[in-house]
Parts: structure tokens; C-alpha cells; sequence
């Protein structure tokens, strides 16, 4: 009784305190470094430069990340409604996992560079490609943690609600889904964990805009503060869809009771 009456505040607060003092040292060492020992601007660029470079390129920045924002959350909601859809149907077919299984698995191991070529002819310039490139590789991780999910519930589940009456695709989709929903829930937050990147990749490789061709006309120019610019706001949009999917969780199945973990240790 003790551990359910302390507040949820605390317990945030020693979760994500460690993380916040260790990337502020970091900071810290990395713009002392550079301060102290000055390497070449085209070599490294401090944290204060970052910034100032982020702050400078804002008018064309904000643009590039706009389309690449777009790009890689379009395809994530692709990747997990395909993802989710496939998983199903792995679980409730043998032959289905037998024949499908290996092709997605195959399918990650293709290394962008090599198939990004192919899906520019297919598709051309247009963001639609740079879609279906990062839904092809956030599909996996949300297809296999589905249908692991679904194995994993316990089997009296299942028959506690077809004793009360309910069909097998009922209880299925409003019993075994409900329950596998955390780790459903676990291979999303891996796959948006780089839908950004992959979608700025591929614009690197060949588009008109994103925060792929910002990044290749930086390099071309040999400005690695604006390069270190981009890759923070990758990161800044990657954070973005990572506590949204925490925020669809916890809308979804509530939120896991982490303070009693803690209070116990």
C-alpha cells in the first residue's frame, strides 16, 4: 500500500535524471574539446556551433525536415498497419510464416544503397518512393513482434472468452491483440527508432527535397556544422515519434506501474 501512494513525479525524475546528466557532461566535454584543442572547422563542429548553424539555416532547414518528417511518419503508419495486418497472419497460418517469413527477413538484410537505385527508377523523385522504402524496412520488427506477441499469450485467455460465447476472430482481435499489444507496441517503437534516417538516406541517394539533399549540398561545401545541424534535427524528429508511439501505448493499454519496480529495488 506504501508503494502505491508515491507520486508518479520521483520516480520519472530517477529514470531519466542519469540520461540528462550524462548527454549534458558529454555536451560539455565535446565543446570543452573543441574550445581547448581547436580542430579544423571542417573536421568537427561544437555544440555552440551547432547551434548557431541550426539557427542560421533555419529558412531552409525547417523545409527539408518538413518533407522528410512527412516521408518517414507516412510510411512508419504504413509499416504498422502492414506490420500488424502480416503478423495476424503469420500467427494464425503455418504456411503463411513457412512462405513469408524468410522474404522479410531477407528483406533486411538488402542494403539501402543497393535497392534506393531501383525504387528511383520505379517511383522517380517523388517522395512516394522514399515512402514505400522506409515501409519496407520499419515493416519488420512490427511484423515479428506481432506474431511473437500473439505466441506468447497464455492459452486460458483464449479459453475463458470462447467459453463465454465469443468466436475465434473476436477473441483474437479483442483478447490475444490486446494482450500481445506491449510487445506490438515494442517492435513500433524499434522501427521508429530509424524511419528518419532511412528516409534521409534516401533522399541522399536521389530526391528534390529533404534532409537528404540538405545533407548532400553540405557536404558538397564541406559545412560540417551544418551537416552536425541536420543529423541533430534527425534525431530531434526521431525523439518526436518515439514519445508518440509512448503516448499511443499508454492511450491504448495504460501505462506500465514502473514505481513499484522501483520503490521495491
Amino acid at each position: 500500500m506504501a508503494n502505491a501512494s508515491h507520486p508518479h513525479a520521483p520516480s520519472a525524475l530517477r529514470r531519466h535524471l542519469p540520461t540528462s546528466v550524462t548527454v549534458l557532461l558529454l555536451l560539455a566535454v565535446w565543446q570543452l574539446w573543441v574550445d581547448l584543442a581547436k580542430p579544423p572547422s571542417t573536421l568537427v563542429a561544437s555544440p555552440t556551433q551547432v547551434v548557431s548553424a541550426v539557427t542560421r539555416s533555419w529558412p531552409t532547414l525547417w523545409p527539408a525536415a518538413c518533407v522528410t518528417f512527412l516521408e518517414g511518419t507516412i510510411g512508419f503508419l504504413v509499416a504498422c498497419a502492414l506490420g500488424i495486418l502480416l503478423g495476424i497472419g503469420l500467427y494464425c497460418s503455418k504456411t503463411a510464416d513457412a512462405a513469408f517469413m524468410p522474404l522479410l527477413a531477407a528483406a533486411q538484410t538488402l542494403p539501402l544503397i543497393s535497392i534506393a537505385p531501383l525504387f528511383l527508377i520505379w517511383f522517380g523523385f517523388e517522395p512516394v518512393g522514399k515512402v514505400v522504402i522506409v515501409a519496407v524496412f520499419a515493416l519488420f520488427p512490427i511484423t515479428v513482434q506481432t506474431m511473437r506477441g500473439l505466441a506468447a499469450v497464455p492459452r486460458f485467455y483464449a479459453d475463458v472468452a470462447m467459453t463465454c460465447g465469443a468466436g475465434r476472430a473476436w477473441t483474437l482481435f479483442h483478447v490475444k491483440l490486446r494482450v500481445a499489444a506491449r510487445q506490438v507496441f515494442g517492435g513500433m517503437r524499434v522501427s521508429a527508432a530509424y524511419v528518419f534516417a532511412t528516409a534521409a538516406t534516401a533522399e541522399y541517394l536521389g530526391a528534390r527535397k529533404g534532409l537528404g539533399i540538405w545533407l548532400q549540398a553540405a557536404y558538397n561545401s564541406f559545412q560540417t556544422p551544418l551537416i552536425f545541424a541536420a543529423t541533430v534535427v534527425i534525431v530531434l524528429m526521431t525523439a518526436i515519434l518515439l514519445l508518440a508511439v509512448r503516448l499511443a501505448e499508454r492511450l491504448a493499454i495504460g501505462a506500465q506501474d514502473d514505481t513499484l519496480e522501483l520503490d521495491q529495488n
